[in-house]
């Protein structure tokens, strides 16, 4: 999606990048297999295949995802399509954007951890909490959980 066939679309991604002491491998798997993505994000039915559609258990309603682009140990990008609660489906949006992992190995073999959240609903844009030394962070909307969770409890499930 771009802003030129959807003009609502905001054009200043999230992005957040962190240097982790585990090797890419170990990311990798809590990036992509459902039980160790749900022990820091949300319960799932991921399948890390390009073009696979899946579904995150939002904390007020599900959140639709479809893989888009995998290049294993290296590249995940996938669609969220987070629909309102029943109760505010007449006031908002659905929230569309797109969530871009990008893992590279560090001469040290951690990994560098970039993550890109773009492709915003202007009205159901989030706001960006990043945590300390610990390399966490949250992304929320409409004050509920919307995204990533802290990348070094991803690490404590892998």
């Amino acid at each position: 999606m771009t802003a030129t066939e959807n003009p609502t679309v905001n054009e200043a991604p999230l992005s957040f990048e962190c240097d982790l002491p585990d090797p890419p491998e170990k990311v990798w798997r809590a990036l992509t297999e459902p039980e160790l993505l749900a022990a820091w994000m949300m319960p799932n039915d991921m399948k890390a295949e390009a073009g696979s559609c899946f579904t995150f258990a939002g904390p007020d309603a599900p959140i639709e995802c479809e893989v888009l682009e995998v290049e294993p140990g290296r590249l995940l990008r996938y669609s969220w399509r987070e629909g309102p609660a029943d109760k505010e489906a007449d006031q908002l949006p659905a929230f569309d954007s797109i969530v871009t992992f990008t893992l590279a190995r560090t001469a040290s073999g951690g990994t560098h951890l970039r993550i890109v959240h773009d492709g915003f609903v202007p009205v159901a844009e989030p706001v960006l909490a990043i945590a300390g030394a610990g390399c966490g962070f949250s992304l929320y909307a409409r004050k509920t959980l919307a995204a990533a969770n802290a990348p070094c409890m991803m690490l404590r499930a892998a």
